[in-house]
């Protein structure tokens, strides 16, 4: 299923930017602008790379906000590589929605927080919405898994729940 960056995404993405910046307007360079720029053309992860990029101009932040642009985004691409539309046993070895939610709940079991932490595995993972899992994507979680345990890897943790997902890709 082909999702189109259309008028419904780009306004999808508008209210989340306008949540952020309580502005009636959205903020030049910011995700709604970077949306725009790829209207027409399919959502693809370089879509999603681009509304990330427009949420830290303005929110300041390196990682994505829970529920803001780029989560909006995460979503939609998700929806459009039929993630939540296979069997529940289907794994694509792909960082999508489904694979973040598990990395997430596995950062807040080592937390005791409820949102994820900056710079911690989901914002990793985030980071590489719609990619293949692979040795980069893999590292980056690990780095933000060493940011939330003080330096060590956690069995059954964040890294290890997205290795068992590239592993059940392939088998």
């Amino acid at each position: 299923m082909e999702t189109v960056v259309d008028s419904h995404f780009i306004s999808q993405i508008t209210q989340a930017e306008k949540l952020l910046t309580k502005q009636d307007s959205p903020v030049q360079g910011g995700p709604t602008a970077r949306a725009q720029s790829h209207a027409g053309n399919e959502v693809t992860s370089q879509v999603v790379h681009d509304v990330t990029m427009g949420e830290r101009i303005i929110t300041g932040l390196e990682s994505p906000v829970q529920g803001g642009p780029t989560a909006i985004a995460q979503h939609l691409l998700a929806q459009a590589s039929g993630a939540g539309l296979r069997g529940a046993e289907e794994h694509s070895g792909v960082l999508d929605s489904e694979t973040i939610s598990k990395i997430t709940q596995k950062e807040k079991e080592l937390t005791g927080e409820n949102r994820p932490i900056n710079q911690g595995p989901t914002a990793k993972a985030q980071q590489h919405a719609g990619e293949p899992i692979n040795s980069d994507t893999l590292h980056d979680i690990t780095e933000g898994e060493k940011k939330i345990t003080g330096g060590d890897r956690v069995k059954g943790g964040p890294t290890a729940t997205a290795q068992s997902e590239l592993g059940k890709s392939r088998s």
